[in-house]
């Protein structure tokens, strides 16, 4: 599933061509996709001027005068910004008709992706009660340490709860926690506050250079443009299980956390 860089690298590949356009019409060629294209997305957004584009968690708001369209790219989702006459393939499912002639295009093999509607003043359920943004200044090792105390689960599986901070998902979880030199099944609940602020800043770190990067390579990941990202070259632990630690030089374990696959160094992560 694309991670928060992937969509946000979506964003500001599709933001520039979007911004200031109107949507002239829709149109859908498969409507059932993880939840139908919401009736209200169909009714409100064509003839509608697009005022911005912004990304929540690891959705995209698409904001317009009479309500906002919600998309998420599911696991093997992309938006790209094509001609107008692009011959549409097996799994292009919907395009936005723009007024210069150009279209976003939906494309979702495994049609695992959505697109639905946010009414002006309303928030959609599924961004209420999400937590901080992690490249926001209310995401910090105090938030983190205060909302774990008592908490035994593991820590990845805390860092990747989306009640207490959105978008880090299990690649970047796993390399944050390498690069702060926490195992990834310690419980939340005993890791200080100074290692917690540490998680912190890797997670940032990690988060900025992967979006400069264009995100991590995935099987399914095309951003706008057509490309790749090109993170995945400096992973450290996440993929690598039986391979040399970069650092160590200890081979990388895998396990599974929470259903899913959990990669450490069982030397430098404690």
């Amino acid at each position: 599933m694309p991670e928060l860089p992937e969509v946000e690298t979506t964003r500001r590949g599709i933001a520039p061509c979007l911004l200031g356009h109107r949507v002239e019409r829709l149109i859908v060629r498969q409507a059932q996709l993880r939840w139908p294209i919401a009736p209200g997305l169909r009714k409100h957004l064509p003839g509608q001027r697009i005022d911005a584009v912004e990304r929540r968690a690891k959705y995209l708001l698409v904001h317009a005068k009479a309500g906002s369209a919600l998309l998420h790219l599911g696991m093997s989702g992309s938006l790209r910004v094509l001609a107008g006459d692009t011959e549409a393939g097996a799994h292009d499912h919907v395009d936005w008709q723009l007024d210069d002639g150009r279209i976003l295009r939906y494309t979702d093999p495994r049609r695992f992706g959505s697109q639905l509607w946010q009414a002006p003043g309303t928030i959609h359920p599924l961004l209420a009660g999400l937590g901080p943004e992690p490249l926001g200044d209310d995401f910090d090792g105090a938030h983190l340490w205060r909302r774990s105390r008592g908490r035994r689960a593991p820590v990845k599986a805390y860092l990747m709860d989306q009640k207490i901070v959105v978008g880090v998902g299990n690649i970047y979880a796993a390399e944050a926690l390498f690069a702060a030199g926490i195992h990834p099944n310690r419980a939340a609940g005993s890791v200080s506050l100074a290692r917690y602020q540490r998680l912190v800043d890797e997670v940032k770190r990690i988060l900025d250079r992967a979006i400069a990067h264009g995100g991590t390579t995935l099987r399914d990941f095309i951003s706008p443009d057509g490309t790749p990202g090109y993170f995945e070259q400096e992973l450290f632990v996440y993929g690598r299980a039986g391979e040399a630690c970069k650092v160590c030089g200890t081979p990388i374990r895998a396990v599974v956390l929470g259903q899913r696959s959990t990669f450490y160094c069982p030397h430098c992560q404690r």
